[in-house]
């Protein structure tokens, strides 16, 4: 398990995020990671990444999303999969403390698809701030991924999730009476209908259709312009195969990686239970390819094709 510090930032809106930390040498690149829906910063992946950053002698940051880091946040409104405005803000807080050290950010799954959406609004500006980023199983099509949780055996990774996002729906409702209906917070048996009860009305969407599609990132990949990898298993439970972009809907700077087995955030190697050093590996290895790389020169040369 890593070390980590904690250190609580206050929001510009009067909430707080937890961001735990492995530290490292000042000029050291610095990596931010963004967990997945309900995740932290022992979620298994993370873990697995903090100790392949630290041995590589580099600093991890694990910014919590609003109510993950064990306490409930202040305000009414919680985390969402395309809250690409805290994901700006967040890297720029992170970009004025690294200064002159490489940033780099890695989303996984809900955090991996806020990550895509940031970059792709973001587009050449974003270049200024990251030297690259990976997102792992990011939904990037948010309505198919919807769709395919409400069925089979698929419901099952739903039912994980609903439990403790319901409870805390529970705890909104009760904490902001009139603002959800509490009600339908407790009937809420798949995703769609949690995020019609409790993520469309607080985070400002009129449901949960309106809400899929305005948070997809799908739609802003071709205006990427940070040298991206894109890790995602075909045999994803919470994306179909066909629903997975193809090159010609991603920027060139956008590195599409496609295994045949991985599941969601399982990418494991060996012999039973496995390991996820294959995982790492690889992630490490995209990003110290940009990093040797340096910075990029900001021109028009990684515009889609």
């Amino acid at each position: 398990m890593p070390v980590y510090s904690r250190r609580r930032w206050e929001t510009p809106d009067g909430d707080f995020i937890d961001v735990d930390r492995v530290s490292g040498p000042a000029d050291a690149p610095l990596v931010v990671l963004f967990h997945g829906l309900e995740g932290n910063s022992g979620s298994h992946y993370v873990r697995t990444l903090a100790a392949d950053v630290a041995q590589a002698g580099w600093r991890l940051a694990v910014p919590h999303f609003r109510g993950c880091s064990g306490e409930p946040n202040r305000l009414a409104r919680a985390y969402h999969s395309g809250d690409s405005a805290e994901i700006a803000w967040m890297l720029g807080q992170f970009a004025a403390e690294a200064q002159s050290a490489a940033l780099v950010a890695i989303g996984v799954s809900l955090g991996g698809n806020a990550l895509l959406k940031y970059l792709g609004e973001a587009g050449q500006d974003a270049r200024a701030v990251l030297r690259c980023a990976v997102a792992v199983s990011a939904p990037v099509d948010l309505a198919a991924a919807g769709n395919a949780l409400a069925s089979g055996f698929n419901r099952l990774y739903a039912r994980v999730f609903l439990a403790t996002l319901k409870r805390k729906g529970a705890g909104k409702a009760a904490r902001f009476p009139g603002l959800i209906d509490a009600a339908k917070v407790r009937a809420a048996s798949t995703l769609r209908e949690f995020d019609d009860a409790v993520t469309a009305p607080l985070h400002g969407f009129r449901d949960t259709d309106d809400y899929w599609r305005r948070a997809s990132s799908k739609p802003w990949l071709a205006y990427v312009r940070v040298p991206t990898l894109l890790l995602n298993a075909r045999n994803d439970p919470f994306l179909p195969q066909q629903a997975l972009p193809g090159a010609d809907e991603v920027a060139r700077c956008v590195e599409l990686e496609f295994s045949d087995q991985g599941g969601h955030v399982g990418f494991t190697s060996g012999f039973f239970p496995g390991s996820f050093d294959w995982f790492g590996e690889r992630i490490m290895s995209f990003i110290r390819k940009h990093l040797a790389q340096g910075a990029l020169p900001h021109s028009h040369d990684m515009k889609p094709g």
